[in-house]
């Protein structure tokens, strides 16, 4: 069965946390009602935006709207073992130049392997250049930028509660940073600048703006985006703020695994290759969703068949729906070749375990507790690594691997066969997003 999802507590602002000056409180970690509780840091030892106050003030907005609790300070005091342990993130916001001692960084740097969680805003990629352990946390640090203007963001990861509202581009007005180095191999990229919408890009081409990675024991999230006061209004990056904060504080789930090599089966804009097998049917939404209706039918992959892969896709449940990832079968227009001659990895709420979300159905169940623990609940994005070996089948739920299966029944086979996703039934309204592959040697070569 599910577990139920992390409460979305309701937030009260203590009365001493200030905009400036150190936090003070009891030495506790985190809070004794179980409520989430991040720390917003802002001091400056460079340049200082003069959005800061309203980076602050969104935060605490987002706060009331998210169910944790904001204290905010500039004095880096702050940092020592006792009272970092009080807290389930710390935001840099803009923080710039050298802002912590020696024994302060030691104290940080203890704070995040021991599950701690990081929030860097802009500037934080202009701060603390001769510490090479903040260095890794960010991600990379600032080299430049140009003007103030108009850019394309696209958006690589939609699944992620930090870009999953965002249309596949989002046009909007920010100063965009070009990056002493790039982050792809060792984050996993959320967003990226197409250099060619405005000028002074100087990465090439590849220029992520916005990723997140698990480091060191600890979860960090980085946008660059929020140099201008606007940017604290946009209800747009005050989304993709707040859902960065979720995911970092562990109140929502995502693959945060660097993702390179990767080939687009379903962009969102095109079904060339697919086709439909049985009844019912999927809708293809303007923002590039599918979504289930009716069946029980079967979305195939009817281009080609493959052998060692990873197959990787972000689904959504409406609420108790029913629905599956098929791998390993032979081409067929009859959906049911597909469930008797290959693997489903389900997708199911609630049913007995060989049959729930995570289950090779039929045949083996999930973790269910690792599971449950990575779960985003109905109404929220996941991402399946669905990764093909031989006959070997392992599933990863939001970067989480949940089950390890290994066919042993000589009439099926996973070495060679297609994939495709499944219209269970007429109550049934699953979502489908990004469905994308990267080829794997052989096993044994």
């Amino acid at each position: 069965m599910r577990s139920s999802p992390t409460a979305r507590l309701t937030t009260t602002f203590l009365g001493a946390a200030l905009l400036l000056g150190c936090v003070t409180g009891p030495a506790v970690p985190h809070s004794s009602d179980g409520t989430k509780r991040i720390l917003v840091f802002s001091k400056t030892a460079g340049f200082r935006h003069d959005s800061i106050p309203d980076g602050v003030a969104a935060v605490r907005d987002l706060g009331a709207a998210g169910g944790f609790t904001v204290d905010a300070t500039e004095d880096a005091g702050a940092f020592t073992r006792s009272n970092l342990r009080r807290y389930d993130a710390v935001v840099f916001l803009s923080t710039t130049g050298d802002v912590l001692d020696s024994a302060q960084q030691k104290a940080f740097e203890g704070y995040i392997h021991h599950g701690g969680g990081y929030v860097g805003v802009h500037a934080a990629a202009d701060t603390e250049y001769d510490w090479a352990f903040y260095g890794g946390l960010a991600g990379a640090y600032f080299q430049s930028h140009p003007a103030i203007q108009p850019a394309t963001v696209d958006v690589e990861d939609r699944a992620h509660p930090a870009t999953s509202g965002l249309a596949p581009t989002w046009n909007r007005t920010d100063e965009w940073y070009n990056y002493r180095s790039n982050p792809r191999e060792r984050a996993h990229v959320l967003a990226s600048l197409d250099e060619t919408s405005y000028t002074g890009g100087t990465m090439n081409g590849d220029h992520p703006i916005a990723w997140c990675q698990t480091y060191q024991g600890g979860r960090a999230f980085y946008t660059g985006a929020g140099h201008t006061k606007d940017s604290y209004a946009e209800p747009a990056f005050r989304a993709h703020l707040l859902g960065g904060i979720r995911w970092v504080i562990g109140d929502a789930q995502a693959d945060c695994r660097p993702e390179n090599g990767y080939t687009s089966l379903f962009d969102g804009t095109s079904l060339n290759g697919w086709r439909q097998a049985g009844p019912g049917s999927f809708t293809l939404d303007d923002d590039g969703t599918l979504t289930s209706s009716g069946g029980m039918g079967l979305l195939w992959y009817a281009d080609r068949s493959f052998g060692s892969y990873s197959l990787k896709l972000d689904w959504k449940a409406a609420g108790d729906d029913n629905s599956g990832v098929f791998v390993g079968f032979p081409p067929s227009d009859d959906p049911w070749s597909a469930v008797d001659n290959g693997y489903e990895v389900q997708i199911d709420a609630t049913d007995v375990p060989e049959k729930t979300t995570g289950s090779v159905y039929g045949f083996q169940s999930a973790d269910l507790e690792r599971r449950d623990r990575a779960l985003n609940p109905p109404g929220e994005w996941n991402t399946y690594e669905i990764r093909v070996e031989g006959e070997r089948l392992r599933v990863w739920l939001n970067g989480v691997k949940i089950n390890d299966f290994t066919n042993t029944d000589p009439a099926r086979s996973l070495r060679d066969g297609h994939l495709g996703i499944q219209n269970h039934g007429v109550e049934d309204q699953v979502s489908f997003r990004d469905v994308r592959i990267k080829e794997l040697p052989a096993p044994g070569n």
